[in-house]
């Protein structure tokens, strides 16, 4: 195995700099198409807002694609230094990778323990490369195990109780701030995936009304007649702004959309009340230097460490289920693999063993036609068989041994070299 998870997460970069690696989905697809050509490999790439990891598999054969090359590649795909890039990065190899996968998937590597949306997110991920042809012997097993177990993770412990997201921690931040929402007005910026789920929390508080804006006409309109709320041209963002108690900005937009002057010259004096924005977009939509802690209370992502906090302290009893399906499920997937490369080459070097018996024994026996009978001849020919067995037995039982410990590579190399095997 060849394996390498190069990448950072909330836990080893702020925002400000996951912002910057952020992928879209144009340039996602473009990253993973060169990584599998550049480095003749397989290749998936996982770009969420709390982590940017890049799964790459070689040759066993092949030099590793180690971290140097991967924050290289990384400010190359976002025009950065790379210095900048590698102090943030961390890098999983073989076994350790895979494990870190499984965790990612069943969100116990998460901002917030057993949130859902992850193992959807690796889901698009691997598909997204499996579709152009990325993916092969090594990545598609591992991420179809990985999904698998997360499902597994999901089912048999209580760890994903309680339905928590990034969406419903945002909205609970709002639900410090104001205690009756009748007569407040929500601004959703944006028409995402995340957008929708974040608003459906917003909605269960049943505000006044709702605003929907976004650079698409349509999309803003398909929106907001989903919720029974109001489309508003894009233009007129600043007027929605006023109008606005709680904002929920979570656009694609590579730049923030309300740099702090505008808002302060345009949005600010001309509104009364406490305004809350959920800017949860990454890049982010809003320049964190409009929050003043009184007026404008502004949250991003890494915002979400207390509330999360307070999540991880009530599943925290689910935590050692989960971790011991993942340490199962690796045990299960890594001998499974070994088994795969092994069953070859015990093939191959069975159907040798098998030919050059019976070579010896087609010369030996017509040499003896008329010397032995059919008893004794069927006798030469068991024996002759045993040998090969007792022969074989004991590379087979070190490469089986070796194989459920994870470290069959060379024994296999030095088998097809010894006994000249494909």
């Amino acid at each position: 195995m060849n394996l390498r998870a190069i990448g950072c997460n909330f836990r080893t970069a702020p925002v400000e700099i996951r912002e910057k690696l952020a992928f879209d989905p144009a340039k996602q697809e473009w990253a993973v198409s060169e990584l599998a050509a550049r480095f003749g490999a397989e290749v998936v790439l996982l770009s969420t807002c709390n982590r940017v990891e890049v799964y790459l598999a070689r040759g066993l054969e092949e030099q590793p694609f180690d971290l140097e090359l991967g924050a290289e590649f990384l400010a190359e795909c976002h025009n950065l230094p790379g210095r900048l890039v590698g102090e943030h990065l961390y890098e999983f190899v073989n076994e350790a990778a895979v494990r870190h996968l499984f965790r990612v998937a069943a969100s116990l590597d998460s901002l917030i323990v057993g949130e859902g949306q992850i193992a959807g997110q690796v889901k698009q991920a691997f598909e997204l490369s499996r579709k152009l042809g990325c993916t092969g012997s090594l990545l598609n097993p591992l991420f179809q195990h990985a999904l698998a177990s997360a499902k597994r993770v999901r089912t048999e412990t209580g760890i994903a109780h309680g339905h928590v997201s990034v969406s419903s921690v945002a909205v609970d931040y709002v639900r410090q701030v104001f205690d009756h929402f009748a007569d407040k007005t929500v601004l959703v910026i944006g028409a995402g995936k995340m957008a929708r789920l974040t608003l459906k929390h917003l909605q269960a508080l049943a505000p006044g009304r709702i605003l929907v804006t976004n650079r698409s006409p349509q999309k803003a309109v398909e929106v907001a007649t989903a919720c029974g709320g109001k489309p508003v041209p894009w233009d007129r963002l600043d007027d929605a702004l006023i109008e606005a108690d709680i904002v929920l900005s979570t656009t694609g937009a590579s730049e923030p959309i309300m740099p702090r002057a505008r808002f302060n010259s345009r949005v600010l004096p001309r509104r009364n009340g406490t305004m809350v924005i959920l800017d949860i977009a990454v890049p982010r939509d809003f320049d964190p230097a409009i929050h003043d802690g009184d007026q404008v209370c502004l949250f991003n992502i890494d915002d979400l460490t207390r509330i999360r906090e307070q999540t991880i302290a009530r599943r925290q009893r689910h935590i050692a289920p989960a971790e011991a399906i993942i340490d199962s499920e690796v045990k299960r997937f890594l001998e499974e693999w070994n088994r795969r490369r092994s069953g070859p080459v015990i093939g191959q070097l069975t159907a040798e063993l098998d030919k050059l018996r019976s070579e010896v024994v087609n010369q030996l026996l017509p040499k003896l036609n008329g010397k032995i009978t059919q008893e004794e001849r069927k006798l030469i020919e068991y024996h002759f068989r045993l040998f090969q067995n007792k022969l074989l037995h004991g590379p087979i039982a070190a490469l089986q041994e070796a194989s459920r410990e994870g470290q069959s590579g060379t024994l296999l190399e030095a088998l097809k070299k010894l006994f000249r095997l494909e």
